[in-house]
């Protein structure tokens, strides 16, 4: 109870207005991706599914919405393979087991991952009408999401699958207060057992990912998936000037362990993700999790949990 305590006064002490977008703003990632049911691996998607958590505190009691950027397959923000012809579903699920059952956080799908109770649902395929704009899914009443005092408060799960076809969707979420604009709700924040997404193109951008690195936490086993040998991973931390994570070709899975040091515990990580300058690589998509010294999985969190981490200098240098 008391690590809980101390893990959710520092989201408090965290919490910006700009903590619920998926992707963040100090992640600095384009968009989310998933692929239609038939994609191709090799483009950057290892199952076809993303599932993301929203935490809406115990104490805001007004509906709330779940917006998504860009939802249908087709136009000029996603990938095209041969024709148009993906349909993507977008499900929101509260109630029991949401996402304390352990289906729900595994890297490998299966098993009743769709626990919990179908709030709503939607499927798109190509249509200009939703190109480029915001769907809104709500209005939701917050204690419809499943109360976890570990998490927060009130989790509600979105899960995003390509029932069909081969293309690329990439897009963005929000949880908002209102159905017609992005308008934050205080205290909430998203967190991501599975991270999918879609790397910048310009060389000159570095984006960003949070894991919180708890008082049980030994070590951090990092895995990636079809980086395509893009750049660079690195840890920057109280302790970690910059401590690079194994990073994998494409169509491949790699991995890396890296140590926990005791300055560490009850902090987060900055990951930070850092193209390649001369590689020229375009629309990169990515796969990564990582697993503590259980091998269970650690999420990351929309915002870095008692701040993004500066490095000390002075931690371990002995007189």
């Amino acid at each position: 109870m008391q690590h809980n305590v101390l893990l959710f006064l520092l989201i408090f002490i965290s919490i910006k207005t700009f903590a619920q977008p998926v992707p963040a703003v100090d992640e600095n990632i384009p968009y989310l991706v998933t692929f239609g049911k038939e994609g191709d691996k090799a483009w950057g998607d290892s199952d076809f599914t993303q599932i993301i958590f929203f935490s809406v505190p115990k104490n805001h009691t007004d509906p709330i919405f779940i917006r998504v950027f860009d939802p249908e397959v087709g136009g000029d923000v996603d990938e095209q393979k041969g024709e148009w012809d993906t349909r993507m579903k977008y499900s929101i699920y509260g109630g029991k087991e949401a996402c304390s059952n352990e289906d729900a956080m595994k890297i490998n799908l299966g098993g009743n991952f769709r626990s919990g109770t179908l709030l709503a649902t939607k499927s798109f395929t190509e249509n200009a009408r939703y190109e480029q704009q915001w769907y809104t899914f709500g209005p939701i009443n917050p204690t419809e999401g499943e109360y976890l005092p570990d998490y927060g408060g009130y989790i509600f799960k979105v899960i995003i699958e390509g029932i069909g076809g081969d293309d690329g969707n990439l897009y963005r979420l929000f949880m908002s207060q209102l159905s017609t604009e992005n308008q934050p709700v205080e205290g909430a924040f998203a967190f991501y057992f599975k991270y999918k997404f879609r790397l910048h193109d310009d060389v000159n951008e570095v984006s960003h990912i949070y894991p919180f690195i708890d008082d049980k936490v030994l070590a951090v086993k990092q895995s990636n998936f079809d980086w395509d040998n893009d750049g660079f991973i690195r840890i920057i931390s109280v302790a970690k000037n910059g401590e690079f994570l194994k990073v994998s070709g494409d169509n491949e899975w790699c991995e890396s362990m890296h140590a926990v040091q005791p300055a560490e515990k009850n902090t987060s990580y900055d990951i930070q993700i850092i193209k390649k300058k001369n590689a020229h690589i375009k629309s990169n998509n990515v796969v990564i999790f990582l697993k503590n010294q259980y091998d269970e999985l650690m999420p990351f969190y929309s915002v870095p949990i008692g701040g993004i981490p500066k490095y000390k200098y002075s931690i371990g240098i002995k007189p």
